[in-house]
């Protein structure tokens, strides 16, 4: 055997160490998720990860990024903590993620609570994906100032990670204040899980270094060379003296070339979209996706 063969991933290696995950607006019209999760970890996959919208404001003040009429998933979601839960109790391997968590829609305290809990029934298979949002409408009706969301974003998680990884922990910023509390259960995994930013604004990267433990920028965006971003984040990681940061491409193209791409980019994770549709029409394609597996592993 060749000493590289022999080797853990390196930097040199990543090219053929990529992991192939999976997105999906799951919803009660679509495939069931614990279905989902059973079938992915049965063909190898390495990872599920489910968005999240509380509510869609009828309003529809906001208008969709992706362009046209914004799509019936969006206010269909089941809430991804119990979803993952549920999948959790079902799964062994499968590592579980949420892509992305609308942090600034949610009580810091709870949501550290949740992230906990989840990461205890899964075993440590959580990765949490967390974001600040699009839709100002809705983030108004959480009494999140758009404006404000990228603070409220980062108050946010620097709260929680205190709450993890404290016993008396507080915390006091301009949009969360607390002093001296106790939480329970600490995460399985520590510190505690990744937390991965969902983010392709051009201040992302100046983000995830800071308060963040990696990078999920979506593959949506028009992006191909990849290569500059990803050793821009490890280097700025690295000048931080933080661990070296994990990379995911949300939403990327089931396309070999695009996928060879990414990989020697150096991304850890490719995370490929599914439709919101039954099992009928996600099965067939979970299978083809699964081809795709083994020239990355």
């Amino acid at each position: 055997m060749r000493s590289d063969e022999a080797a853990p991933c390196s930097e040199r290696l990543y090219a053929r160490c990529m992991k192939i995950g999976v997105t999906i607006f799951s919803t009660e019209y679509a495939i069931d998720p614990v279905e989902l999760g059973k079938r992915l970890e049965d063909l190898g996959f390495e990872s599920l990860v489910l968005a999240e919208h509380t509510h869609i404001p009828a309003s529809r003040r906001t208008p969709f990024p992706g362009g046209g009429a914004l799509p019936r998933e969006y206010s269909w979601t089941y809430d991804p903590f119990l979803t993952l839960t549920a999948i959790a109790g079902a799964t062994e391997r499968l590592l579980l993620a949420t892509g992305v968590c609308l942090v600034t829609e949610r009580d810091p305290l709870v949501t550290a609570k949740a992230v906990s809990t989840l990461d205890h029934f899964s075993n440590g298979r959580f990765l949490f994906g967390v974001g600040a949002g699009w839709n100002e409408d809705e983030l108004e009706n959480h009494g999140t100032d758009p404006k404000k969301r990228w603070k409220v974003l980062r108050e946010r998680v620097e709260a929680m990670r205190e709450l993890w990884t404290t016993d008396s922990a507080s915390y006091h910023g301009e949009t969360v204040e607390f002093d001296d509390v106790w939480q329970w259960p600490k995460p399985q995994q520590k510190p505690h899980p990744p937390v991965l930013l969902g983010a392709s604004t051009p201040k992302a990267i100046e983000r995830a270094v800071r308060y963040c433990d990696g990078w999920m920028p979506s593959g949506l965006g028009g992006v191909t060379e990849w290569g500059p971003l990803v050793s821009e984040l490890r280097q700025r990681f690295a000048d931080a003296g933080k661990p070296r940061p994990s990379v995911s491409i949300y939403g990327a193209a089931a396309d070999l070339e695009t996928l060879k791409g990414h990989a020697a980019a150096g991304v850890d994770r490719a995370i490929l979209r599914l439709p919101c549709a039954p099992a009928e029409e996600i099965v067939p394609l979970l299978e083809k996706h699964a081809t795709l597996i083994a020239r990355f592993a």
